[in-house]
């Protein structure tokens, strides 16, 4: 035991690595939907680790925490500044509000208990489930002008008091969002009824001919033109006309000219012939409706063979922001793809003919090579398959973002400033809305960033517990059991005022009203809960543009609320 104890104080990184390895093992396990989570169990395992008085510099903390908030800012850059624009002003405010009454009832409750400003963003940071706080509140301390004991007091305090909180602010919240939110729209019954109507006004079971069909629902099928068959004497161009009269997405992807072994693309003047090969793509169903006036249909391996492929797309045309899935279907005939998969900041949004696309959304299109081709160029530019991350970026990025935010505003003997904590924060959401602009630019592949977001969290978050552990019983001993009362007070409020808002105020339809409520208050665990209470996927439609912005706006009013109490 010595020899650990030796050990792990000559070398605190072996410290760090196994409170991240214990955390991130114990946050495995579940009961039922219950997890503590990989950062509230990277902090528990960090205070026992810190039983030994492990001595680790705050640089380490810091260097780990300023890569996540860029990473995290990158991520939400899109969505962030789409926010600001006309479809997304609703949502925008809604958050904006639910964050001023997060900021506010949490300041009032930590003036009525006599909390210090250590105690208060601790509070804050576990009662709205926003881990980032925890930094950013201790770099707001570590500014402000007061006794160097009282300010590591204070620093010492923010975990004490999130690890209270934290577990009603997210459990608490899901149950409350989940059980009493649809009793706000006539009851759970009620809302469910809501929630099929709002699918159905949405386009769910229509046959409006829209990218909304998956792969598997389009079909390639070959015929032999019938001497009495529509499409003699007509062109490629007049056939697909007339499919489109009709109401149809089929298309002419292949012909074979009567007694030639050439497979040829067709061009739009080309006429049809007697017993001419044609290959035809579109729904099975629609197909079959056509089949009686094209010919016979024939089975030929050489004429169904394709290459088929699945492309990402990040979705940057400006024409097409804005635009509902059926919208693109109708106005640009010539995409001939199937759209599989609509992801939002990171989360998959149901695809439905009224799914708005916005720029910075990843679609995921499969078809014909050709077509993937024609449509990437059509939408947008391909995810770059690249697996080196743009350090040139995330450095230079991280560096003026630190500088724009230890640049100090006084307003009389008070000295603000957004710290460099909340410069990376700013400089990530630039350089991620740079990203959807210039896809080749400030380039960071999905797994880089998964590390540099959980591996950055966690990181920060364990040095947090060792550093705490040693004063963390006695941290608790002060703040009380009436602590996670406070706490649960400080978490239900903006969810009842949000919801209160949805219903009354923004008329939401219950689905995106609590969606946005898991978003704005960035309670991430409870949109499952919602999803599954409602039995419907829609509330990720309101989760996804206030889930960007709330997580922004919490961390600035984390730094807010340390100014507040001071």
């Amino acid at each position: 035991m010595n020899w650990f104890l030796t050990t792990f104080r000559e070398h605190p990184e072996l410290a760090l690595f196994l409170t991240i390895a214990a955390g991130f093992f114990i946050g495995r396990f579940k009961y039922k939907t219950f997890s503590l989570g990989s950062v509230t169990s990277v902090l528990l395992v960090g205070v026992l680790v810190g039983q030994m008085k492990i001595d680790i510099s705050n640089d380490v903390k810091q260097i780990f925490f300023l890569i996540f908030l860029f990473s995290v800012g990158y991520s939400v850059g899109p969505q962030f500044f789409n926010s600001m624009k006309k479809t997304g002003l609703p949502q925008l405010l809604f958050t904006v509000i639910i964050s001023g009454v997060a900021l506010i009832s949490t300041w009032l409750l930590a003036k009525m208990m006599g909390y210090n400003a250590g105690q208060t963003a601790g509070l804050f940071a576990g009662a709205q489930t926003i881990s980032a706080v925890i930094g950013v509140g201790g770099d707001t301390i570590n500014s402000l002008n007061v006794d160097p004991a009282l300010k590591q007091s204070m620093i010492n305090a923010i975990p004490v008091c999130y690890a209270v909180t934290y577990l009603f602010g997210t459990i608490g919240s899901a149950f409350f969002l989940a059980q009493v939110g649809p009793l706000f729209w006539g009851g759970l019954k009620k809302a469910r009824q809501q929630c099929i109507d709002l699918a159905a006004k949405m386009g769910v079971g229509s046959d409006d001919p829209s990218l909304i069909s998956t792969f598997t629902g389009v079909v390639f099928r070959a015929f032999n033109i019938s001497t009495n068959s529509v499409f003699v004497g007509k062109t490629v161009q007049e056939m697909q006309q007339k499919f489109v009269d009709d109401g149809y997405r089929i298309y002419i992807e292949k012909v074979r000219s009567k007694g030639t072994k050439v497979i040829l693309d067709p061009t739009p003047d080309y006429t049809f012939q007697a017993h001419d090969d044609v290959v035809l793509q579109g729904k099975g169903a629609n197909i079959i409706t056509e089949e009686k006036v094209i010919g016979q249909e024939i089975f030929d391996p050489l004429l169904l063979k394709y290459d088929v492929e699945s492309v990402k797309v990040l979705l940057t045309t400006k024409d097409i922001n804005g635009l509902t899935v059926r919208e693109l279907s109708h106005q640009r005939y010539d995409l001939r793809v199937s759209l599989q998969k609509i992801t939002r900041v990171g989360t998959e949004i149901p695809l439905m003919p009224e799914t708005v696309l916005h720029k910075g959304d990843m679609l995921t299109i499969i078809g014909p090579q050709k077509d993937v081709q024609a449509a990437v160029k059509l939408l947008g530019i391909p995810d770059v398959m690249t697996n080196t991350t743009d350090l040139i970026s995330v450095g230079l990025g991280i560096l003026l973002g630190g500088l724009i935010g230890v640049m100090a505003f006084h307003i009389g003997k008070v000295s603000l400033s957004l710290s460099t904590s909340g410069g990376a924060l700013i400089a990530g959401l630039f350089f991620g809305w740079l990203r959807s602009k210039h896809p080749t630019v400030a380039q960071i592949p999905q797994p880089a960033l998964w590390i540099m977001t959980n591996l950055g969290l966690t990181a920060f978050i364990a040095v947090v517990g060792i550093t705490a552990g040693p004063s963390f019983v006695e941290g608790l001993k002060q703040v009380g059991a009436m602590l996670f009362v406070i706490g649960a007070l400080a978490s239900l409020i903006p969810l009842l005022i949000g919801i209160i808002l949805a219903r009354y105020v923004f008329r939401f339809d219950v689905a995106i009203g609590l969606g946005c409520c898991c978003g704005a208050r960035t309670t991430t665990a409870a949109l499952p809960a919602v999803q599954d209470s409602l039995e419907s996927p829609l509330p990720t439609l309101g989760y996804t543009v206030t889930y960007a912005v709330g997580n922004t706006l919490l961390i600035v009013c984390g730094i807010i609320i340390v100014f507040l109490m001071n």
